[in-house]
């Protein structure tokens, strides 16, 4: 992986985890109060309960505040592991496929 990659992958890693870090806790307090009602100790209690489970290393305030990252990320794999377009096209199509047939089946 050559240097800009890895810069321009741990800037969007460190961006990602910001949005994390600022707004997800933000979403959840204001989608909680209007689901559970109000939170005893306000937005402030609530960012220093998230960050106590972060640093009692709590799994599901990890999970938040990776979650944009993580999603980048299984996007990618999606995206990645997905069969080309041009395989797809080989395989409903073998007219397409200059291989000779005898030559396709030994491969």
């Amino acid at each position: 992986m050559s240097r800009n990659k890895l810069a321009r992958e741990a800037l969007l890693a460190l961006g990602l985890i910001a949005v994390g870090l600022i707004a997800l806790p933000a979403l959840v307090y204001f989608v909680g109060q209007r689901v559970v009602g109000v939170y005893a100790d306000g937005m402030p209690g609530f960012y220093a309960a998230v960050g106590d489970a972060l640093i009692a290393g709590n799994f599901f305030a990890w999970i938040l505040i990776l979650s944009p990252y993580i999603c980048i990320l299984l996007i990618r794999c999606f995206f990645w592991l997905r069969p080309s377009r041009q395989t797809v096209n080989q395989l409903t199509n073998p007219a397409t496929d200059s291989t000779p047939p005898k030559e396709r089946l030994l491969t």
